[in-house]
Formats: C-alpha cells, structure tokens, sequence
C-alpha cells in the first residue's frame, strides 16, 4: 500500500520510510520547499507540497493514500495546538474508508513506571513536556468508531545509527569533558533501535486490529549512571559524571529534564505477541562499544 508518512525524512521518519520501502510500499512525504522535495526524491519517496500546519494540505495528501503514518512534530512552543489540527486532518481524510493510521506518542506519558515493568494498561502521569499527548492518543484511539483503523504507538528511548538522547548526552559530554546526570543516575531508562522500531511501524500497519496502542521497548533497560558512564567510555571522556540537581538540569535541558528524570521500565510484550515482532538489532551498549556512536562510526 501507498503510505504518507510526516517527516519522512526524520529520525524515526527515515528508518521507517526504509523499512516501508524494502516491504514493497511507496511513501509519499510532505515537503514544505523546493530543498525539502529534493531530499525526499534522493531517499526514494515522492513529495507532496504542503506543511504540517496547513491542515488542507495535510487532509488532501491523506486522501490519496492507502495508510498514513504521522511521525512529525513541529518542536516548539505550538507543538501541541498543531498536532491536534494536524492529526483531526488526518483522521477526517480517512474517516469512513478502515485504512490504517498510526500516531506516534512515547513512553514518557506514562511517568514514573518504579519497579514495575508496565505495559499499555499502567495509569498515565505525564511531565509537563509530554502533558498534551494523552488527548491526542484517545483522539486517535476513538477514530475507531468512524471507520479509521487508528494505531498508536509509544516508542521507548530510541537508540541506533549515532542518534538520539544518546548523541545528546554524548555530545554534552564533548563539551564539557563529563557527562551530566540528575542526581545519582539512579533511574532507569527503556530502551529500542531505530531500525527494530521501524519494523514494529511497517508490522503494525500491516496487522494490528483498529484501535491498538502498543508499546515499542525491546526490553533493555539501563539505569541514567549505566549509560552515561558507557557513553564516557564511548567518547573517549572521564569517567567521573557530572551530578545535577532537577533544577541544575533544568537550566541545560529547560522542560526535558522532568523527562530525562523519569524512572522507567516498559514491556513490549504485546507487541512481541499480537505481531511476532522480533528485536533483532544490537543492544545499546553493543552500540556503544563497537557501533555507531563510536567516533569512528559514519553515521547513517
């Protein structure tokens, strides 16, 4: 099937548009220059002139697929208000039609999950940073009953291919010569690959019966310390990690920190069941040591 994909060009877009592709599905991607089409016909996918905020735009493109795939943020301070306009569009476009839409959220609406590792039944707590995402997600979920086979999916921690919160605690341990964690480090941190999300995307919008949320978490998790010393290690820095306060952290990360001090274990165990999803990439540490986030590494 022919898919739309927003932000197919992105982190989680891009992997996701390869993996669609290999699969045999064309992608379409929204281009909003002249530049951004260029990239999209050298990654294989064929542009549709518009932007995520023109919701006419966003509704006539989803028209004219078999499946939508909604991955873009716009990341900054309208966030929120343009993913509800951009995600109405889309449901309304294929309201009445049951092909598949899958909306991205993320484990962090789940807050603080402590010693239990949870799955999609554990109650919601979001940081104020994710705080909108909840309505969102039920947005999508109740499409259901307007004839839209409407999926969400909440990625773990997403790792792979030099990427990610890991290259940004890598990075900020370059330049300060340290890497930061809140407070001891002691919380845990759930974790997936790029390319195993990606194939958890394709497998759910091939498969999944209308109205699954499923959680994308390969079942790695690694404690704040854990990483940010392996990420030192990495780097090629000191060992000796910088101790933040909440607050302190707040001065780097602003409303990111509350997020980044979340203690969390996530199950991706009903997408394993329902999908025969496999996660097959290499464990983040074994990126660490010996792949893409090494300084040698070309990242992809």
């Amino acid at each position: 099937m022919n898919v739309l994909l927003t932000s197919a060009t992105g982190y989680i877009g891009g992997a996701i548009a390869k993996t669609l592709q290999t699969n045999g599905h064309p992608v379409i991607g929204i281009a909003r220059s002249d530049a951004s089409a260029r990239r999209l016909e050298t990654a294989g996918i064929q542009p549709y002139r518009g932007d995520l905020t023109d919701v006419a735009s966003l509704r006539q493109a989803a028209q004219q697929v078999e499946a939508v795939i909604h991955t873009a943020a716009t990341n900054d301070a309208n966030m929120a208000r343009a993913d509800q306009f951009a995600v109405e569009a889309l449901l309304s476009a294929l309201e009445a039609t049951n092909k598949p839409f899958i909306y991205t959220s993320g484990v962090w609406v789940m807050g603080d999950t402590g010693e239990t590792v949870a799955d999609e039944t554990f109650p919601l707590n979001p940081p104020p940073i994710v705080a909108w995402r909840p309505a969102i997600e039920d947005l999508v979920l109740k499409a259901v009953h307007q004839g839209v086979r409407s999926l969400v999916i909440r990625p773990a921690l997403v790792y792979g291919h030099g990427g990610g919160l890991v290259s940004m605690l890598m990075k900020l341990g370059q330049e300060r010569g340290t890497v930061p964690i809140i407070n001891e480090g002691h919380n845990t941190w759930s974790f997936v690959h790029l390319d195993d999300l990606a194939t958890l995307y394709v497998k759910a919008m091939e498969q999944a019966p209308a109205g699954t949320l499923l959680l994308g978490a390969s079942g790695e998790y690694l404690t704040l310390r854990s990483l940010a010393l392996a990420v030192a290690e990495a780097a090629g820095i000191s060992p000796t990690l910088q101790s933040l306060t909440l607050e302190e952290a707040r001065q780097i990360w602003g409303d990111l920190a509350e997020a980044l001090a979340l203690d969390q274990r996530v199950s991706g165990d009903r997408a394993k069941h329902l999908l025969n999803w496999m996660p097959s990439a290499p464990s983040l540490l074994e990126e660490l040591i010996n792949g893409s986030y090494q300084p040698t590494a070309i990242v992809a």
